[in-house]
């Protein structure tokens, strides 16, 4: 599970994070809602060490990774997707994806079958640039990049960001493959209400930087989380 005990974090003058606690079971997909500028980002670069918390914790089952270095976090088994996918234009599709074993202490020969089975069209395309692919296909590129490292927790924010909506679903569909038939925990930021709620085992909701709200999946209707995020 991991575990995140009253995190706060500053920009300046502005207290960005406030006291977020927050879990997220393993084995399950877990989906973190809210509108624009309230903080989510910041809170998965904070729980991959790209920028340091001020207080608080983070843990990953018993391992304490509050104060440890991002590649150090890989290592103990999370991996991200970050908004704005940051795929490598020029490398080929199989460069792209190489790259993510690099923490690996044996580097692959190959991309493993099963990474072009979850994203075929991966595949026949593994000797294109990555600039070369859409939106979506280059979305499939960083999700697959990030599991080439065999993560335990998959971090993704907003990978549907200007997605066309039947790359959408299949994404949906495959985040959902990751955790039922391959046991992976999934933290999942979104703004998109009803793919959240199609896919969630589990949500938070957060506002001006607290979280707000949180439940199962299941109750989110019941729940008002519609109207907690509306613009």
């Amino acid at each position: 599970m991991l575990t995140i005990e009253s995190l706060n974090q500053y920009y300046g003058g502005s207290h960005i994070l406030r006291n977020v606690s927050m879990t997220v079971p393993e084995g399950e997909l877990t989906v973190l809602l809210g509108r624009n500028g309230v903080g989510k980002t910041t809170l998965l670069r904070c729980l991959m060490g790209v920028v340091p918390t001020k207080n608080g914790s983070i843990a990953w089952g018993d391992t304490a990774l509050t104060k440890m270095p991002t590649h150090a976090r890989v290592a103990h088994g999370l991996a991200y997707v970050p908004q704005g996918r940051d795929i490598f234009p020029r490398l080929t599709v199989e460069e792209n994806l190489l790259v993510g074993a690099a923490s690996k202490k044996r580097m692959p020969k190959g991309v493993p079958e099963h990474i072009y089975t979850l994203f075929p069209v991966l595949k026949d395309m593994k000797a294109r640039r990555g600039g070369d692919l859409s939106g979506g296909q280059q979305q499939q590129l960083a999700i697959g990049r990030a599991l080439m490292s065999e993560p335990q927790l998959l971090i993704l924010d907003e990978p549907t960001e200007g997605i066309q909506p039947s790359i959408i679903q299949e994404i949906g569909r495959t985040l959902r493959r990751l955790v039922e038939e391959m046991n992976l925990t999934v933290l999942l930021v979104e703004q998109y209400y009803d793919f959240a709620k199609a896919i969630a085992d589990r949500y938070w909701v957060m506002s001006r930087g607290e979280i707000v709200a949180g439940g199962a999946g299941a109750q989110m209707d019941a729940d008002g989380v519609r109207e907690l995020i509306a613009v």
